[in-house]
């Protein structure tokens, strides 16, 4: 069933404010659309039929991109809740109480419309028998823990791939901490995972963090820059993930500040400018041109201004030629008609023909 959007394009620059000009307008990207593989309705015949993707993988992507309002538009719209892991679940539960049942984290995610929800094996297993067959399930197979004192910063394994494909689960998510000193072991356990997830038919998603205390330098967080995260992306793409989820970029130039690895000077001069469109572009190109799917998070809940943060972040997304938005604590730490709400008008970016990709 075919959906439109609730959201036109003078609400969406509404939204903007005074972003709308610079964000909707932008029509010199460096990295032009033409180089670019662009979501579509066909988007896994395209990339993934002609791939090593056996069939049952095939047919598990099939269901990631055919379901929810975004339904067969190359889009994604998914709902991630590992928060109670990653954030302990009082920091993150506790704006809304409700969500310490795992129960009611899917029913927001099936009445939001969302192509998929992304949770931990405990989550999905009390709940597989009843929803497995109604929302495309993703196990987030590792995860950081804040109860290790002092705390550390590490993504283990939770659980097996075996396990999640027990409990009925289309895809597998996982997060790699590139930057930190344990990402060469994240990476290898990550990589081996993957493979598995794929010969038992799913598909993958990998959270492409950085993390490293010397990526923040003189006041500035370069953990968001476009060339680190990109150079994320592109590791991530070499280990099989067929979704790649990033955080938005909001600078530039972690290499040459932080003055570490190797870069060049046309990934500033001709790869990217400072419209957050062009640095989105960037993340993009390091996916293989858009033949893997890059998702932006979300970020945390600010309260008041969520709808408009979320939807600037769907336009900024779309326009650079991403796959779509993974946002959780912006739904989730709110009445649940109001997360509906709020997951709603970020699918309704993606299925405004107004906006379109610079």
């Amino acid at each position: 069933m075919a959906h439109t959007a609730n959201l036109s394009t003078d609400r969406i620059s509404e939204l903007l404010g005074q972003d709308s000009e610079t964000l909707l307008n932008f029509s010199t990207p460096a990295i032009s659309k033409e180089r670019l593989h662009v979501p579509s309705s066909d988007f896994v015949d395209k990339i993934f039929a002609n791939s090593n993707r056996n069939p049952q993988v095939l047919r598990s992507l099939g269901q990631l991109y055919g379901s929810g309002r975004l339904a067969n538009t190359g889009y994604f719209s998914i709902l991630p809740v590992d928060q109670g892991l990653e954030h302990t679940a009082g920091a993150s539960f506790a704006p809304n109480p409700d969500y310490f049942d795992p129960e009611n984290i899917i029913k927001l995610a099936i009445e939001g419309g969302c192509n998929a929800v992304a949770t931990t094996y405990g989550n999905l297993a009390l709940m597989s028998r009843k929803y497995a067959h109604k929302i495309p399930f993703i196990v987030k197979i590792n995860h950081n823990e804040l109860l290790t004192y002092p705390n550390k910063f590490d993504q283990v394994m939770f659980g097996s791939v075996e396990e999640a494909w027990n409990l009925g689960a289309v895809a597998v998510g996982a997060t790699i901490y590139f930057g930190s000193e344990e990402s060469t072991r994240q990476i290898q356990e990550v990589a081996v995972a993957f493979e598995r997830a794929h010969e038992l038919g799913m598909a993958t998603i990998l959270w492409c963090y950085a993390r490293n205390n010397s990526f923040k330098k003189d006041g500035v967080d370069y953990h968001v820059a476009a060339d680190l995260t990109g150079q994320a992306n592109h590791i991530g793409v070499t280990i099989q993930a067929d979704i790649i989820k990033q955080k938005l970029p909001e600078n530039n130039g972690a290499f040459n500040k932080i003055a570490f690895a190797k870069t060049h000077k046309k990934v500033y001069s001709d790869l990217s400018s400072d419209n957050p469109i062009d640095l989105c572009r960037y993340q993009v190109a390091n996916c293989y041109m858009g033949r893997i799917g890059l998702i932006n998070s979300g970020g945390a809940s600010s309260g008041a201004s969520d709808m408009a943060e979320a939807v600037k972040t769907a336009v900024i997304n779309k326009r650079a030629g991403g796959s779509g938005l993974i946002s959780g604590r912006k739904a989730f730490q709110r009445p649940i008609n109001e997360g509906v709400e709020l997951l709603n008008a970020i699918q309704d970016v993606y299925l405004n023909e107004g906006i379109t990709i610079a």
